[in-house]
């Protein structure tokens, strides 16, 4: 009964139900002119099929359209209505004219060392080439004389991040999807208050949406009074807007300008294992050290200009002029990233397959989520045809059911394709990882879900032959050996109704 009372009064309930009001009051309206007035129903349907027309030469994922279409042809009003709210991948054109003038600005400050390109070209030319695709389309350089740090739960990480933070003497940088109030936020509050006392710039963004079930309305204004600057990704309101889908699902904490984590960790005790909610939770982060930081350092700047409206700091807070020193002794690379719906390139998404389609000997891949597209599909099933050994790992407990079946529900064409898939036998795993070949490996907040891929903001890092890209590799097979390995016949063996039901889910996978 309490459980349903929280539910009921929660801010995220109260939001839903008003927004749902208002798009049934405008279905309703729509509904009965259309019955009063012959005109005005083909009116509606004339505009339901210039929508979709629009919508088949949009530059985004056939799959996407396909269900998309489905929905808008099937219930026209609400249909159109739906996809305007949840389905673009698009943000507040006042928000998309201050990043686009953010990243025009940053451009001066994330120049590459031709001595590190030309080092990487020296190794390996595809390599180069994955790196150059990042540098070209994210707008982030590739580094050298990094220190990488892999963390294969957060157990592991989050003493590490309260250490660094412990040593701040300037400022701290963190930008979170989600916040809840427990041992682990606690702990990181006491010393970020701390440091304030100190004289520590501390800034904080977290994503409304991400946070609405676990902090209070206006929490920003708590941290404010606590001296710690605070800013509010996206507020979530009670009215139906087309921006609400996009939400701020990175992971970044910054400390001056020295050391960055990032991963799949948020701000909550389940990802530190202080509470089960799914039986054990692994999740993966990275601590960088070195130049490479400067990347993360803009990627939060660029965010705290548009969240708080005020001008960029990215002057401020830039290097001297970067000029690695010749490496003598190969060292490996490092190259930060981030992904925005602002355009149409999905540079998670090509991130991933320039991994997949370039692999020679592996590919092993952790990921909550398994939502994937038919180039995603294709890619991996063409991998593993072709000699590759790939390896999926997805959570043996799920916290979304729904999501879950339709995870499995792509297993059985990978299967035959030999790709092996696991599930994670602890509970549930939250890393976002890939590794390939003892060479490359990402690490970051990016799903293989069309909401990572196309509708979030994210980040990641991606790692070239340094300690971490082994790091990764070892999780995989400490990982492998306390997974369940999953077989073609539990795909053909499911009871006849999960399989229907997982065909329905698959149709609109892309709205999920």
């Amino acid at each position: 009964m309490k459980r349903m009372t929280k539910i009921l009064t929660s801010r995220i309930f109260i939001v839903a139900c008003a927004i749902l009001a208002q798009m049934a009051w405008l279905g309703v309206v729509l509904f009965l002119l259309s019955q009063y007035s012959q005109t005005i129903n083909i009116i509606i349907s004339v505009l339901s099929l210039i929508m979709v027309l629009w919508l088949m030469n949009k530059r985004i994922n056939p799959a996407y359209k396909l269900a998309w279409t489905i929905l808008i042809l099937l219930i026209p009003v609400f249909g159109a209505m739906i996809y305007l709210l949840f389905g673009q991948s698009r943000i507040a054109r006042k928000m998309r004219r201050r990043f686009d003038t953010l990243r025009d600005s940053e451009e001066a400050h994330l120049n590459e060392n031709p001595r590190i390109r030309t080092l990487i070209e020296e190794d390996d030319i595809l390599a180069s080439g994955q790196s150059k695709y990042i540098r070209d389309f994210a707008g982030y350089p590739l580094y050298g004389n990094v220190e990488t740090k892999y963390y294969s739960v957060g157990d592991d990480m989050f003493p590490a991040m309260l250490e660094e933070v412990e040593k701040a003497e300037q400022y701290i940088f963190l930008e979170y999807f989600i916040v809840s109030k427990g041992y682990m936020w606690n702990t990181l509050l006491d010393i970020l208050v701390r440091k304030v006392e100190q004289g520590v710039d501390v800034r904080f963004i977290y994503d409304d949406l991400g946070c609405a079930g676990t902090l209070p309305h206006h929490y920003y204004r708590y941290l404010q009074s606590k001296g710690i600057k605070c800013g509010c990704f996206n507020p979530l309101r009670p009215m139906v807007n087309v921006i609400l889908n996009n939400r701020d699902h990175r992971k970044i904490l910054v400390v001056d300008g020295k050391c960055a984590f990032t991963g799949g960790l948020n701000l909550a005790d389940e990802y530190v294992n202080q509470k089960e909610r799914f039986g054990h939770w692994k999740d993966a982060g990275v601590r960088i050290k070195g130049p490479a930081v400067w990347s993360f350092t803009a990627m939060f700047l660029q965010m705290w200009s548009v969240v708080t409206k005020l001008p960029s700091e990215l002057d401020k807070y830039a290097p001297p002029v970067y000029m690695e020193p010749v490496i003598s002794q190969y060292e490996g690379f490092v190259q930060p990233y981030c992904d925005m719906p602002l355009d149409d390139e999905v540079v998670g998404e090509n991130v991933y397959l320039n991994i997949i389609t370039k692999a020679k000997k592996y590919v092993y891949i952790f990921t909550p989520y398994l939502i994937i597209d038919n180039e995603m599909m294709q890619a991996l099933c063409l991998a593993s045809k072709s000699g590759i050994d790939v390896r999926i790992v997805t959570p043996e407990i799920p916290d979304k059911k729904s999501v879950y079946l339709l995870t499995q529900s792509y297993y059985e064409e990978l299967l035959e394709a030999g790709v092996r898939i696991y599930q994670y036998l602890p509970g549930f795993i939250h890393s976002k990882c890939m590794v390939c070949d003892d060479e490359i490996a990402t690490v970051g907040s990016i799903n293989l879900d069309y909401r990572s891929l196309y509708l979030h903001f994210e980040c990641g890092a991606w790692l070239y032959k340094n300690s971490a890209v082994l790091e990764v590799k070892e999780d995989c097979l400490r990982t492998f050996e306390v997974s369940r390995e999953i077989t073609i016949e539990f795909c053909k063996n499911r009871n006849i109704i999960v399989r229907g039901f997982q065909s329905i889910l698959r149709l609109f996978a892309p709205m999920l």
